[in-house]
């Protein structure tokens, strides 16, 4: 069952534990603009980080913050999605 959170800790902690990092979207990554943010799995098969750059994790919780992004993921799984606050119905903390 997918979860969702804003929590800064509980992102990076679930992240992590895949082996995820912080990135934007290469096409939108420009100058001091980060961009669209996403977590990349590097080492999973059928991963698109090609099209992703890593970025810190300050860059990428400035960026959530600033658009106020949610994260809905399975705990148990890869699985995540980017999804607006406003979008994520109060689910999750």
């Amino acid at each position: 069952m997918a979860e969702t959170t804003t929590d800064h800790q509980t992102v990076r902690e679930w992240a992590e534990r895949h082996q995820g990092k912080p990135a934007a979207v290469r096409s939108t990554h420009k100058g001091g603009d980060v961009g669209i943010v996403r977590i990349m799995f590097p080492d999973a098969p059928n991963s698109e980080h090609d099209a992703l750059v890593e970025i810190s994790w300050d860059e990428f919780f400035d960026e959530f913050e600033k658009k106020q992004l949610a994260l809905l993921y399975e705990p148990d799984s890869m699985f995540s999605k980017m999804v607006s606050r406003e979008n994520a119905g109060g689910r999750g903390h």
